[in-house]
């Protein structure tokens, strides 16, 4: 086996564990992460990996980025929120993240919101409405990009089957 496909395939499942990784944490992007493994596959002299694929994970890369940009905006005005709110789950999210691992991922998007809405001048009843709608979204965006990371990693692992198989065989057997 060559070496150039051996260090391409462990990159390739590098970047897939960091996108996986970067669904959860805001500060990494996770599909961007895990569709850098199949161009790294596309860029081999003998790629197993062809345009159209490329191409078409591409496309549902950029998408699924786009709505988990959306949906946690969505789901706090749904369920009532100001902009105020709809800011503050955003901060919310990041502060919650870093200061409060791994607790802070599912609560900072709900106190912000309600932080904002209060802000605002909400009631604490109609802020916790929107504080939930802004964790659902939130989860709902997580989910659908852990979806596309898990589909990218299955597809990496099937396109580089064989490769996996002779470096386990290399270094294990």
């Amino acid at each position: 086996m060559e070496l150039s496909i051996a260090i391409v395939v462990v990159l390739g499942l590098i970047l897939n564990g960091l996108g996986i990784i970067g669904c959860i944490l805001p500060v990494l992007p996770g599909p961007l992460l895990s569709w850098a493994s199949l161009l790294l596959f596309f860029l081999l002299p003998n790629h197993e990996v062809g345009f159209w694929a490329l191409s078409i994970t591409f496309a549902l890369m950029l998408l699924v980025s786009a709505i988990d940009l959306v949906i946690p905006i969505l789901g706090a005005k749904q369920f009532g929120a100001s902009l105020q709110g709809v800011i503050g789950g955003a901060i919310g999210i990041v502060i919650g993240v870093f200061l409060f691992p791994p607790v802070g991922i599912i609560l900072g998007p709900l106190l912000g919101t309600i932080a904002g809405d209060m802000i605002a001048g909400g009631t604490f009843a109609s802020a916790f409405n929107s504080g939930l709608g802004s964790l659902i979204g939130f989860l709902v965006g997580t989910s659908i990009k852990l979806a596309y990371c898990i589909g990218i990693v299955i597809f990496f692992t099937v396109k580089s089957g064989s490769v996996l198989t002779q470096l386990i065989t290399t270094w294990f057997g």
